[in-house]
């Protein structure tokens, strides 16, 4: 083959990497020859109650129709999203997961040589699908891993189309209060867009969270994304919405793909919506886990990051390397995240899991410092 073709490829793409996410199980099984099993994984912020026994039903009804094209519209997922959450259905964008939407609104409304706005330690799509149409990305500098908003607004200039926004943050879990987030949306120009990213809302119970949605109609420029990958337990299916007011919905849609949500992943989402049980076991499961790692982390005399998420960065012991740690879980079965990514390098980011998955991670993890700290590493 004679021909570059990544030479050829738009600039923005040329410069980007994979994004990576967190080991299959099966990949840390082939490689170390372990029983998928017994393997514990806490790497990608997944719920770990399994699947609503609802969304299991409602996959299963739609079989039969395998043949068929989904409903372009997600006419019946609209209507269950605005009947629990009080929007319209003219407000919302359906995904292929809610990165869908990160993904559709950089594409409509930012420009090579244009920038959008991040705060350091945020998702690292954001800085990607930025990339990928030619603009710069600012990271704002955080402030004790949390978003420092004001450097966020200062951040702004005449370029900037976007501001990213994660509440609570993921890698971190830190959150912003409703008066910071009120009085930060007060200042931003108008013209400059909000994504609102409440990928992990349902988890949160503070009093003082704010809820996206309910600011839509005080604030044009804001764009909220929520999914059903967390709380709803259907990572798999790839299925999240973004709600917005009408007019940025519909230029959102006018880039969404044809059927970019199938009929399982829709199915899936409404029963699951509806299937309150579910989310409440969801929830308390992982308030138990949180508490738990938690009690753990300050036994082991780990410092770690107060996370209102269903995931929790900790922090290795002075003089033991991360990357180094995280190889002894992986040999122990046990998968968590490495984030030195996200500017973190002495952090690993732990996902809640059962009971027994937590303990199993306690157990290596307590395993593997003693190792390393015995060698020097």
């Amino acid at each position: 083959m004679t021909t570059d073709y990544k030479s050829q490829a738009v600039d923005g793409v040329q410069g980007l990497r994979p994004y990576q996410p967190g080991k299959p199980i099966d990949e840390l099984a082939r490689e170390l020859g372990l029983n998928e099993k017994d393997i514990v994984k806490l790497a990608s912020n997944e719920n770990p109650v399994g699947p609503s026994p609802k969304a299991l039903a409602a996959i299963q009804g739609e079989l039969q129709e395998l043949t068929r094209y989904p409903d372009g519209a997600g006419f019946d997922l609209k209507k269950v999203l605005c009947e629990k959450l009080n929007i319209q259905p003219e407000q919302i964008t359906l995904g292929n997961g809610s990165s869908d939407i990160l993904d559709f609104i950089t594409r409509v409304f930012v420009n090579d040589g244009d920038n959008v706005v991040v705060s350091q330690h945020a998702f690292a799509i954001y800085g990607l699908v930025a990339k990928m149409v030619g603009a710069e990305t600012i990271a704002a500098p955080a402030k004790n891993f949390a978003h420092d908003l004001d450097a966020m607004l200062a951040a702004i200039n005449d370029k900037t189309r976007i501001v990213f926004v994660t509440n609570p943050n993921n890698p971190t879990g830190t959150w912003i209060k409703k008066d910071e987030l009120i009085a930060f949306l007060d200042k931003v120009p108008e013209r400059v867009l909000v994504l609102l990213d409440e990928a992990y809302f349902e988890y949160v119970d503070e009093n003082d969270y704010p809820n996206g949605l309910a600011l839509l109609n005080q604030y044009p420029n804001l764009v909220v994304t929520r999914t059903f990958s967390k709380a709803y337990g259907l990572a798999s299916m790839r299925v999240g919405y973004g709600v917005s007011s009408p007019e940025i919905a519909d230029l959102l849609n006018r880039v969404r793909p044809p059927f970019n949500v199938n009929s399982f992943a829709l199915a899936a989402a409404k029963a699951a919506m509806l299937d309150e049980e579910y989310v409440a076991k969801s929830i308390a499961v992982n308030n138990s886990g949180m508490a738990y790692l938690e009690n753990e982390f300050n036994r082991l005399g780990l410092d770690f990051i107060l996370s209102v998420g269903n995931f929790i960065s900790v922090k290795m012991p002075a003089g033991i390397n991360a990357m180094a740690v995280n190889s002894g879980l992986l040999q122990e079965g046990v998968i968590v995240r490495p984030v030195a990514n996200y500017e973190m390098p002495e952090y690993l980011r732990v996902s809640i899991g059962v009971e027994k998955e937590n303990q199993a991670f306690i157990a290596a993890l307590e395993k593997v410092l003693a190792q390393l700290g015995e060698s020097g590493d």
